[in-house]
Parts: structure tokens; sequence; C-alpha cells
């Protein structure tokens, strides 16, 4: 193919799009067509890795609770309607267990300003973050566990965590003494201690209703900070009027905000199109593949 037949071919399959997606008018097709030519820094989202912490995942947990001013756009019934879509996406469910072996727990929701990605607790014990911890008997093993949980001799319930995306691994909600919680659990798994508490498990599951509902009703994309000062995306996105709403949900720093844009509306439709075939990532079919 000779380089003077590709735009004629682009044009000619963003067309044959249009169509099939019912955008007619003239509007929505170049709108379509403008979008997929974008050239903007666009990133895979991140995938949960085995490691010990809850914190470094996608913090999916947050929709259960959203705050409605979580999001952010020019129109307030835009984000309330997005609003409403989200919250439905994550389920939570609690469950109280009389008695739970703590030799389970793998995982941990407080942090460390290390925070390496280490596999395990006996990876993690070995690190200088808990270089200063030494458990040689059943002593040294009550007393540092009772840094974490400082009424573990009384029986107090222990508060624990579970996503679905994460897998089977079960985290102590703990926010402090993470080294001494890490290294008394290594221990008691190495010496075989059993070490029973009653416990409150959160869970969290990806709801596959939920993201049927929100793939239907809108195009969700993961878009880099670049795109907010892009002239030629914020001239599509303004100058057109498109409903949107954008929300802020993943830690680290750099990280993508996701935009919504609701499908009822022909030029937010061929917006969505024309960004995803520009490469920005598909964050319903990122959750599916989490759920998978």
């Amino acid at each position: 193919m000779s380089l003077t037949e590709q735009p004629t071919t682009l044009t000619a399959r963003l067309t044959a799009l249009a169509q099939r997606l019912g955008l007619t008018s003239r509007a929505p097709r170049q709108v379509l067509e403008r979008a997929s030519v974008l050239r903007l820094p666009f990133q895979p989202l991140p995938q949960p890795h085995e490691q010990i912490w809850w914190h470094t995942g996608p913090p999916l947990q947050r929709l259960v609770d959203l705050p409605r001013n979580a999001l952010s756009g020019p129109v307030q019934e835009d984000k309330a309607q997005a609003h409403s879509m989200l919250i439905r996406v994550i389920e939570q469910e609690q469950q109280q267990l009389n008695s739970f072996d703590l030799r389970l727990i793998d995982g941990l929701c407080g942090s460390d300003p290390d925070a390496q990605p280490y596999a395990s607790f006996e990876d993690y014990s070995a690190t200088p973050a808990c270089r200063g911890i030494r458990i040689i008997s059943y002593k040294d093993f009550v007393k540092t566990i009772s840094q974490a949980l400082p009424r573990f001799l009384g029986g107090e319930r222990i508060s624990l965590r579970q996503a679905s995306w994460y897998g089977k691994r079960m985290f102590w909600a703990g926010e402090h003494h993470v080294e001494a919680f890490a290294c008394a659990i290594a221990y008691a798994r190495r010496r075989g201690l059993e070490v029973t508490l009653p416990a409150e498990l959160t869970y969290y599951r990806l709801r596959p209703s939920g993201l049927d509902e929100l793939q239907e009703r809108y195009h969700v994309l993961a878009m880099p900070v670049q795109a907010w000062s892009d002239p030629a995306f914020m001239g599509l996105l303004l100058d057109n009027g498109l409903p949107y709403a954008r929300l802020s949900l993943l830690r680290n720093p750099g990280a993508p905000e996701f935009l919504l844009l609701p499908k009822h509306n022909p030029e937010a439709t061929a917006l969505g199109e024309g960004l995803r075939l520009a490469g920005a990532p598909d964050v319903v079919a990122y959750l599916r593949q989490l759920k998978a």
C-alpha cells in the first residue's frame, strides 16, 4: 500500500465505523476522525502483583463509598449520573469469623516507606526495615505481635481485608507496626505455632452486572495527565460542549485519570470510539480482566 492510499483507507474505515455506530451526521463523524489521530502518551493500566502491600494495587474498593465530589466536570447532572454507575461496580461483604488462623495472613494494609514488592512476610522480615526485630522464643513472639495488636492476649477481634483482584491473598487491615506483625506471623509459620483470633473480614469483589451496565452506558477511558493540557484533545472535549466526568482513582504519581463519556450522546460516543482507536485503554475491559 502506498503512502497516498493510507489516508483514504483510514477515512473509509472511520466512515464505516461511524455508520455502524449510527453516527450519521457530520459533527460526530468529524469528532471520531479527529480523536482517532490524537497523539497522546497512553499507558497500560497497572496489573496487581503477587506481593504483600494492599495499597500498591488498584484501589477499586474506593468505588463502594465513592464521594459524590470525587468526580470532576462542568455539569453536576453528568457527574451524578456517572457516579451512580461507578458505585455499582464493586460490592462489599463482611463476615464475622469466630476463630481465624493468623498464619493465613500474607498481606498488609499499612505502609512502609520502602514499600518494595515483597512476595511474602518471610521475604519482608529479612529486610533492613525488620532488622531490629528478633524473635527466638514464644515470649518474644507475644511481645512482638502485641506491638501491632495491643490486646492480642485478650483475644480482641482482628480486622482483615480481601479483594477478588488480589486472588486469595489475605491482608491485615492494621495501620501501625506492620514490621512487627509481619515478623511475628513469619515466625509462627516457621515454628508451626497455631495462633487464632476472632476476625472481621471485609471482602470486595467486582460485580458483573455493574460492569455490564457501565459498559452499556459509558465509554470509560484511561487518559494520561498530559491530555488535560493538550489543545487538540481539550478542543474536542470542550468546544463541542460534550457531557463528561473525570475520576482520579489511581494513587501513583502521574497515574491516568478515568474519563467517562455517556453513550447516549452521539458526539461523546464518537469521542470515546476515536480515543480507543488512538490507543486509550478501555477501563471496563481492564476491570473484566481483573475479574477473570
